[in-house]
Formats: C-alpha cells, structure tokens, sequence
C-alpha cells in the first residue's frame, strides 16, 4: 500500500486524556465481503475505542422504535460545521442538523434511553449481535475521560435541553453518550458489524433490533452526506463510499451488496478524522476502480 508517507501526519485526540495515551503510530484494516470472506492486515484485531462511530449503531436503534417519526427530533442534512458544532445548533433552535453531529447523536441518546428498558446492557448486545464478539465491552476510563474533559458536550446537551429536544436529565443523557463512545471494537469485529449495513438482500434482525431494506439504504445515505462531518465532500470525492469515522482513529464503511471495511489509524487531521485511514480508503477504491459512483 501506498500510505507509509503520511504515517507520521496528525496526532491522536489529545483533548481527550484517555486517547492521547494511545500509540499513534498503530495500523490495522478488514475487509469482509458480503459472500463471506475477509481480508485484515496489521492491527486488525488490536480494540480501539470507536467513539463516533457508535452514532450508526445508535441511529439503527433509534430508526427500528421511532421509524419516521425520528426525523422530528434530528434532520438529514449535511452540516458543513465541525461535529462539536455549538452556534449551528443555537442558530437553528436546538434542531441537530443530523444524527452524526454530537448534537444529533445526544438526542439519539435520550430517545435510546427513553425507549429501551436496559439502555446500556441493550446497545452492547446489538453491537455484539452485529459483530458476532459476545466480550464486547465500555472502556470506562475513555469515559469517564471524555466526562471530565467534555464541557463543550455539556453545552450542547443544555442548550438541547433548553430547547425541548431532549427528554431525560442531562447528566443522564452525557453519561451514556460518552459510555457508548468509549465502546471499544477491532477492525475485524467493525467490519462485521457494517457488514449488515452493506447487505440489504439480508434480513436486519439483530438482538431484536429490526430494519427495512429502505432503512438501511437510507442509513447508507446518511453516511456518505453526514458521515464525516464538514469533510463529507472530501471523502465522498476521494473515496466514493458511505462510511462514518471516530475521533479514536476509526473509519467503517461499506460498499453496497459487496463489502464492508474498517480501518484505524490514531493520527487524525484537523476535521478529526484519521490520516492513514482515508488514505487507505482512497487507495482501495482508486487501485480496484470501483466506488458507489
């Protein structure tokens, strides 16, 4: 591969304590096609914390108990700011934009906490389901580290609470936002889990969780116009798939009915999405010359 000369680029989040103690310098990519094999390489089956990457497993919940009636509470449309973006919110009267942006994501927090009996022990089973690993586990010091250090996400939860949008107490909504963030994933494990989202042929039923085939195809729109923040466009240009990525340094994404892939790689960019990552996306989908496009 051709990505050894931007190994050194970026550093990992260091605005969160937990993170920054990670080595920057890992690598590790799987690929698993929809006919049942994969492909990793490196540190495929190094745990990583995937943090927002969680917000599609999140939406998934979210989108099987509200369907339609979700989009009241969160919109669709790309946001063009920075995913921690607090002035597009008050501008907007406490709206998310879309579910990806921490805004949106929070709200889809308080409806997963309103909905489910067992919040926590219920989103961890469906990751689980989806990825076939049943020791999938918090990493509680991630959390706790983004809660002592998330002042701008307690801004955003206020100003959501302030605005009606949220439901539950803000402290309530802050603790399980971050505890899912922190869920910690491989490669491997990540790939099999947005392999349900690149087969919509198959039936999506997970740990009684349920989608449509519409559904999931809506919430592969959702990632290619949302899925990286204000560099949506870029990635899209570049690599030409639906993915989400996580300021941990993991990016998954999938090809319709073909594949899905995941990548990490600490080192992020200044739009907080990692260096090697995209890089490896881009020359997967340059050297086979195919993308959704």
């Amino acid at each position: 591969m051709k990505i050894e000369p931007f190994s050194g680029v970026g550093e990992q989040a260091k605005y969160i304590p937990a993170l920054a103690k990670v080595n920057p310098d890992r690598f590790g990519m799987c690929l698993c096609s929809v006919d049942g094999n994969s492909y990793a390489i490196k540190d495929a089956d190094v745990r990583f914390s995937i943090q927002s990457i969680s917000k599609v497993f999140a939406l998934a919940m979210c989108l099987s108990v509200k369907g339609e009636a979700l989009w009241s509470r969160v919109g669709k449309e790309p946001s063009g700011t920075a995913f921690n973006s607090l002035v597009q919110l008050e501008a907007e009267h406490g709206m998310p934009r879309n579910p990806f942006m921490n805004a949106g994501a929070l709200v889809l927090a308080d409806i997963i906490l309103t909905s489910f009996a067992d919040p926590e022990n219920d989103f961890l089973s469906f990751v689980r389901a989806l990825c076939g690993s049943g020791d999938l586990e918090y990493d509680i010091e991630v959390a706790r580290s983004e809660r002592e250090t998330g002042y701008l996400n307690a801004a955003i939860a206020n100003l959501l609470k302030y605005h009606g949008t949220i439901e539950c107490d803000v402290e309530r909504v802050l603790h399980f936002y971050f505890l899912i963030c922190s869920l910690e994933m491989s490669c491997r494990e990540l790939a099999a889990a947005f392999l349900a989202f690149a087969n919509h042929n198959i039936k999506f039923e997970y740990s009684g969780i349920t989608l449509t085939s519409s559904q999931v195809k809506r919430m592969n729109a959702l990632m290619q116009t949302c899925g990286f923040y204000d560099e949506a466009g870029e990635f899209s240009y570049l690599v030409g798939l639906p993915g989400k990525s996580g300021v941990g340094g993991g990016i998954a994404a999938i090809y319709p009915l073909r594949y899905s892939v995941a990548v990490w790689s600490p080192r992020l960019n200044g739009k907080g999405n990692s260096v090697m990552g995209m890089k490896a996306l881009e020359f997967l989908t340059t050297e086979t010359e195919e993308s959704i496009f």
